[in-house]
């Protein structure tokens, strides 16, 4: 019996094919999940100062998301193995001389990543328009595969929709993927009383033959750094 006379037995159904751009982002995610053994370490990142930054006069017309870019290119090269590959038959690390930093971007035929490419070398307000750029075309017209190709990592937001942490899958050949929520004002004791302070959640999902645990934790640490000091970025 198909799937379909199955459920059907117990209702009104209806048959949707998937796409094209589907059925490859299926299999590739299939891939990548039975293939890495993924773990993923959350984390929440104190934004208060940055979102301070972000609304004063001088600071370049930024979303956070750009300057976790920033925060993340800088994480890339303390961090070498974070910025890396595997070998097909999984016996050499490829390491990376370059950032570059794939984006996610949710568009009507599905999840694109175009990747910002030396975003170590571009400063907030270059990534910012080059950001704008891609999106728009992401979600107008699409992409061409030269452009989502040769990220050293990708950055999967869910900031502009909810959720407070989850699980994002390694963007194969990469060897880790951050995930970012909503930022949210939460109460923090300071030793001597609760303090405002605006936490964004971090989910780090990573290849665990790569890299270890206490080496995540040590990286997320890194980008809560490198985001407390906005002005460095």
């Amino acid at each position: 019996m198909t799937a379909e006379a199955y459920f059907a037995k117990f209702g009104a159904i209806e048959t949707k094919p998937m796409t094209a751009f589907q059925t490859i982002v299926a299999r590739r995610l299939t891939q990548s999940w039975t293939a890495i053994p993924h773990v993923t370490h959350h984390d929440d990142v104190d934004v208060t100062a940055l979102e301070a930054h972000r609304k004063s006069a001088d600071a370049p017309k930024a979303s956070l998301l750009v300057y976790l870019v920033k925060a993340l290119a800088a994480a890339l090269k303390a961090f070498p193995t974070f910025n890396a590959s595997l070998s097909e038959d999984g016996a050499t690390l490829i390491l990376k001389q370059y950032v570059h930093v794939g984006i996610a971007v949710d568009g009507p035929l599905g999840l694109l990543v175009p990747v910002l490419r030396d975003a170590d070398r571009k400063d907030v307000a270059s990534l910012a328009a080059e950001l704008r750029e891609v999106v728009e075309r992401a979600r107008s017209k699409g992409l061409p595969m030269s452009v989502m190709e040769g990220g050293s990592m990708t950055i999967t937001s869910l900031g502009g929709i909810g959720g407070t942490g989850f699980t994002p899958i390694v963007n194969q050949p990469e060897v880790a993927i951050l995930g970012v929520t909503p930022s949210r004002m939460t109460p923090v004791w300071d030793g001597t009383a609760f303090q405002p302070r605006l936490l964004m959640p971090l989910s780090l999902s990573y290849d665990h033959r790569v890299i270890n645990g206490a080496d995540a934790a040590r990286f997320c640490r890194h980008i809560a750094s490198s985001l407390a000091a906005p002005e460095t970025l």
